[in-house]
């Protein structure tokens, strides 16, 4: 007989605070948290749609809108028939047979695309999208006509009112010819060219006549008033340094024409106006047949066409589409647009009057 004391094990169960509540709260905080993320993503739809596609959604949810819809057999080839052996779920009115179940698909497609209310969202986004493209590509051809047609109107103007101001300056009246205005692809060009017997700068020197410096104040005192980018460049003709010079006919063309830059900032031109300076040489003949004639000596200043794209080019665009618009209403409409005209502090020099000849050459 074992005289060892039987040992027994007692499990006491003790009912705690926390299984009273048991896992409760946290299917509460599930709840809540599911309820902020729908929240906030209706905040982003809100936000990132706009009122079409807002309209398109909320007719896709609309149960009135889904009954429109003919989504099912009903209103299709079957017409409520079971494609199983007919039996009593047949409709009276409904075909005898059925030839062909295989296209009820893509004929619920079509109604679909071709239903005006239809809620489909493809086709929704396709409507709207196509409507939006159709309306931006019209507003930027007529922004871009209307800024043409405003554009051509002053570049008009300004051709006037430079030859104007030619003709009344006394130093100038033997230098109408050398005044040369076209239109070209990149916008309107105006041209110095040398005259027969008055030239525009000494043979081989950037440094300007006199009467050059006025005619380019005359014409700094007219683009001035527009807002369009300039380019300047220098042209020369074919004739060549003397040989050995280190001096050729690119630097000179390029001095002359950031000589004449120097000239139109010092009366009333904006250094941000001007986009390009260079020099041509003699790559670019005003008279082709000929590349060593004096006309081929010139400076070319060229206002480059505006963009929609723009600031300006769109305020001029749409002062012009406001301005017909009053017109049409029968409302008088006042002339304006375009920046107030530059001070003109009357002919500053324009720096180069110092500048060194260059060495001799035998060509202008």
């Amino acid at each position: 007989m074992d005289n060892h004391a039987e040992v027994i094990i007692k499990k006491v169960k003790k009912g705690g605070h926390a299984a009273h509540h048991g896992g409760a709260w946290k299917v509460a905080y599930a709840d809540f948290v599911t309820a902020m993320m729908a929240f906030f993503l209706l905040l982003w739809l809100l936000n990132a749609t706009t009122e079409e596609q807002k309209m398109g959604i909320s007719n896709y949810f609309d149960p009135t809108a889904i009954s429109r819809a003919t989504r099912s057999g009903s209103g299709g080839v079957l017409g409520g028939t079971s494609i199983t052996v007919p039996g009593s779920l047949k409709s009276p009115s409904s075909p005898p047979m059925i030839s062909t179940p295989q296209v009820a698909r893509p004929q619920a497609e079509r109604t679909e695309s071709l239903d005006p209310d239809s809620d489909d969202p493809e086709n929704i986004e396709s409507r709207l999208g196509s409507k939006q493209d159709e309306e931006g590509a019209m507003n930027q051809e007529v922004f871009e006509q209307l800024l043409r047609e405003r554009e051509q109107q002053q570049f008009e103007d300004a051709e006037a009112a430079l030859r104007e101001a030619i003709e009344q300056t006394p130093e100038l009246s033997e230098s109408g010819e050398a005044l040369h205005i076209d239109a070209t692809p990149n916008g309107l060009r105006i041209q110095l060219v040398d005259q027969e017997k008055i030239a525009l700068f000494p043979n081989g020197s950037a440094a300007m006549y006199e009467q050059t410096r006025i005619l380019i104040e005359k014409v700094a005192e007219v683009i001035s008033k527009l807002p369009n980018q300039i380019e300047i460049s220098g042209h020369t003709d074919s004739k060549q340094f003397s040989p050995g010079s280190t001096y050729t006919n690119w630097d000179l063309s390029t001095d002359r024409a950031n000589a004449s830059r120097r000239v139109l900032m010092a009366n009333g031109i904006a250094e941000n106006r001007i986009s390009e300076v260079t020099g041509k040489a003699d790559k670019e003949p005003f008279i082709e047949d000929n590349p060593a004639d004096p006309a081929n000596r010139r400076i070319s200043i060229v206002l480059k066409h505006l963009s929609t794209d723009d600031a300006e080019g769109l305020k001029i665009a749409e002062d012009e589409a406001r301005k017909r618009a009053e017109q049409a209403a029968g409302t008088p409409t006042l002339e304006g647009g375009g920046p107030a005209p530059a001070a003109n502090d009357g002919g500053a020099p324009g720096g180069d009057s110092g500048a060194p000849l260059a060495p001799a050459r035998v060509g202008g």
